[in-house]
Order: C-alpha cells, then structure tokens, then sequence
C-alpha cells in the first residue's frame, strides 16, 4: 500500500512550505516523505521533488505558444490535463516503491479543486495506482479572521472536499505569523458556530447590506448541514504542532497500520536460577 496527500489551496497559502516542513520534519524523524511538484508555473521551493511537472510541460510554453495563446489560468488548466494524457511519465518517476508516502504540491489556481474534474481524475488515477489518497486543502489564516471570509473560505473548502470524495483535513496556515490579538481571534473559528459569525451580519443597514448579509447566513446554514469543515491550525515553527496534524493526516489514510509489527525476543530466566533464589 502507498500514501499521499494532495495539497491544495489558493495561491500564496504556504503549500510548497507545508511540504517543505514536513518532508524535513519526517526526516528528523528517521522517515521518508517525498514530494512532487504538480505546479509548472513553481519559480522556486524549499524541497528536492522526486518529480517535478516542469519536466514534462512549463507554464511559459504554453502561454509563448503561438496557437494556443492561453493566458496563465487556461495554461494551468491545460498543464494538468497534458499530464493526465502522459501518465507514465509521473508512473515512471514514481517507481513502485511499496509503502511510499508522497506529497503532491499542487498550483494556486482554485478552479482545479472546486468544480473542475481534472483533479477528481488525478486522484482517482492514483487510487489504480494503489494510493490511499487524503485532501490537505491550505488556507491563509491572516484571511480567516473576519467572519463573512471565514464563510467564504469554508466554502471553498467544503467544494473541494465534495469534490474529490476523498478523506480530508482543512488546515489554517501562517498561524505563525498572526500577531497576540489576531491568534485570540482565531480561536473562535477553529471550531466555528455559524450563528455567532453572522450575527453581526443581520440588520446592516442599506439594501446591499441586507442582502450581503442574508446570503452569508444562508451559506453558513449550508455549512452548518453538512457540518464536515473545521480546520487545523498551523505553526509551521512549532515541531509538535506539525507532528500532531501529519499524526491526524496518518490516522485518515491509516498509515502504518499494514507494516510489519517489530517485536523484541525476550529471554525468560531460567527455573533453576528462580529456585536458588
């Protein structure tokens, strides 16, 4: 059995250092997590891939391609559908290594994960491949601090968990660099009531600000119906922190639970020696 986890989010949410500060934290750990780039427009990260999309397609390319002419959201879109049509070339550098755990870092572009099926392709093509597959969706925490941005960002979250149908875990990113004030503030929205969040939303004056805030209760009632989002918060400084989420991603993939049990023989005393005593 294989493991994975695809790592998603909008652009800048801190995918390709979550990736980093795993795949370094599992090596302190004596284990091996690799990783692989699925962004082609990636200029630079803080890992070594196993495999990296630039090899087969590059985002400039694409755009330079005279009869093409697509701009960098089609160029994305049409990267992760070319990789699709050239699998073996992933399957190649992957190899069939029993028990590998990888990360997919992933492109910034949302569409991908909330209502497009290239990426429900992408992870049904690793489960033939026999992966256990989990969703690791990132959102910048300096965004969810407001309560009609939380609703926005969990419906984000809750597209893309409906989406793919595949285990998952939302996770709050950045937490390290939100000031005192702004960490008290989150803690409301770690475990979120719905009602709360809104409630400073009804009665605002004006008709748009009506209607702004009759919207935002009725997405989070959404939320509240399918009761599936909350989010994990991350310090990406803090070792046990990181330890605690890769121990919850490992528990939904049921990582480990096939290897091998290691015993220790144990040589019981011998009966003579008990009676001289």
């Amino acid at each position: 059995m294989r493991y994975c986890q695809i790592v998603m989010g909008p652009a800048g949410s801190g995918k390709s250092t979550y990736c980093a500060a795993l795949a370094t934290h599992a090596a302190d750990a004596k284990r091996t997590i690799n990783v692989v780039n699925l962004d082609p427009a990636a200029e630079r990260y803080n890992y070594t891939p196993v495999a990296d999309i630039r090899d087969l397609i590059q985002l400039e390319d694409v755009m330079e391609d005279e009869e093409m002419k697509f701009g960098p959201n089609g160029g994305l879109v049409f990267s992760m559908e070319f990789l699709l049509e050239n699998t073996e070339w992933l399957q190649d550098a992957l190899g069939e290594i029993e028990d590998d755990y990888i990360l997919f870092d992933c492109p910034g572009q949302i569409e991908l994960y909330t209502h497009m099926d290239v990426m429900r392709k992408f992870v049904d093509l690793l489960q033939e491949w026999n992966f256990r597959v989990c969703g690791v969706f990132l959102i910048d925490s300096h965004f969810m601090v407001d309560g009609g941005k939380f609703i926005s960002g969990a419906m984000a979250a809750l597209s893309v968990m409906v989406n793919l149908e595949v285990p998952h875990v939302n996770v709050l990113s950045k937490i390290d660099l939100l000031s005192v004030g702004g960490r008290k503030q989150l803690e409301r929205f770690i475990e979120p009531d719905t009602h709360s969040l809104t409630s400073d939303l009804q009665g605002t004056s004006g008709i748009l600000g009506e209607r702004y805030g009759d919207l935002t209760c009725s997405l989070a009632k959404v939320l509240d119906d399918y009761s599936l989002v909350k989010f994990f918060p991350l310090d990406i400084t803090n070792e046990e922190n990181i330890q605690d989420l890769l121990i919850m991603i490992d528990t939904t993939v049921q990582y480990g639970e096939d290897l091998d049990v290691k015993t220790q023989d144990f040589e019981y005393p011998d009966r003579e020696d008990d009676n001289d005593q």
